[in-house]
């Protein structure tokens, strides 16, 4: 079996973590969702939140799981039994953060690759944490999320 983490914070999950999903989808058996906790890090919606979220979105398709995990992504893989750990590269710089990620990774545990997907052009701007900005201004996110994140937003008073 071709098991993938596919690691974030997804504060909140976009249309373009969505859409690395849904592709992801198409290269793995079982795809995790893996919502990494960072203790120096306040995020703007619960981790049951962002939980359900993606449990709602993909509730039809037993390949995605989600969890919850702290410490090194790279030591959540082997806990997981993942060879792979996917990444959703939208600009260059992207990919150069990202690549000096997978070679340390690649160092501590070789047998675990890194695959990295582009953005559809579409989503190539889509960023929580712009997403947040707009939110937290009251703006339109609509552009930017699923269906069930915008209705989850509802519940939530700025």
């Amino acid at each position: 079996m071709r098991t993938c983490l596919f690691p974030g914070t997804f504060d909140p999950i976009t249309l373009g973590h969505t859409d690395i999903i849904n592709r992801g989808l198409d290269l793995f058996d079982r795809l995790v969702v893996g919502i990494g906790t960072n203790s120096s890090k306040t995020p703007m919606f619960a981790l049951e939140e962002r939980i359900a979220w993606i449990r709602e979105i993909y509730k039809e398709d037993p390949r995605v799981e989600v969890a919850v995990y702290q410490g090194l992504t790279i030591n959540f893989c082997k806990e997981i039994g993942a060879n792979f750990i996917l990444r959703g590269i939208r600009y260059v710089s992207d990919f150069e953060y990202e690549k000096a990620i997978a070679d340390v990774n690649r160092t501590i545990a070789p047998e675990i690759e890194t695959i990295f997907l582009t953005t559809t052009p579409q989503y190539s701007s889509v960023a929580s944490t712009l997403v947040r900005d707009i939110y937290r201004h009251g703006g339109d996110v609509e552009p930017f999320l699923h269906k069930v994140v915008l209705e989850g937003l509802k519940k939530h008073k700025l």
